[in-house]
């Protein structure tokens, strides 16, 4: 009601006077696949960069300041992109959550071989972190002992769907002979 009286009085005042409106854009932060591509491939690269901020703030227990400058993005372009996936303390200063439900477009190693899958959650990007820390070991020295843990484990992306983990030994050894397995970065490239 007291709104509606407002803006009465303010259009009564303005009468016969141009105004300028400005447009309000909300740009919302991408929550599927799609909406991730679908951005400007510098808005990815920020975006990988933000996820980045805050994995490193839950991992290494840095501070926000320290995260995002070793990450390149600015303390408050953390804030508003993925401040979902921080508190802050009693002292002011931000930490990030035990998890969080911030986009993540991870290579993800499946039958199929290695495919760009988006996940929701931190808990299901580290299944996959240590899933390929597991095919690194059996590359490297052989051992498949790190690999039962992931036999009969899924993940879910963003749309519900459940996606098999790739733990066949003679699958991973052709793979590997091919070079499908060499990467650089857990995190998709932008496009």
């Amino acid at each position: 009601m007291r709104n509606r009286k407002n803006r009465k009085q303010r259009q009564h005042l303005n009468q016969g006077k141009k105004t300028r409106t400005r447009a309000i854009r909300r740009i919302a932060r991408p929550r599927t696949a799609d909406e991730y591509f679908s951005k400007p491939e510098r808005f990815q690269n920020m975006w990988n960069r933000i996820v980045h901020v805050v994995s490193k703030m839950r991992t290494d227990q840095v501070s926000l300041h320290q995260a995002s400058r070793e990450s390149g993005v600015a303390s408050s372009t953390v804030v508003r992109w993925g401040g979902s996936a921080l508190y802050k303390r009693k002292n002011g200063q931000y930490a990030a959550k035990t998890s969080d439900r911030l986009l993540r477009v991870l290579l993800v190693l499946t039958i199929d071989g290695s495919r760009e899958i988006a996940v929701a959650d931190s808990r299901q990007a580290s299944v996959v972190s240590g899933h390929w820390a597991a095919v690194h070991r059996y590359l490297a020295t052989g051992d498949s002992s790190a690999l039962r843990k992931y036999r009969h484990k899924y993940i879910r992306d963003t749309n519900g769907a459940r996606v098999r983990l790739l733990t066949d030994v003679e699958e991973l050894d052709r793979l590997g002979a091919a070079g499908v397995l060499s990467f650089e970065s857990l995190y998709a490239k932008a496009a």
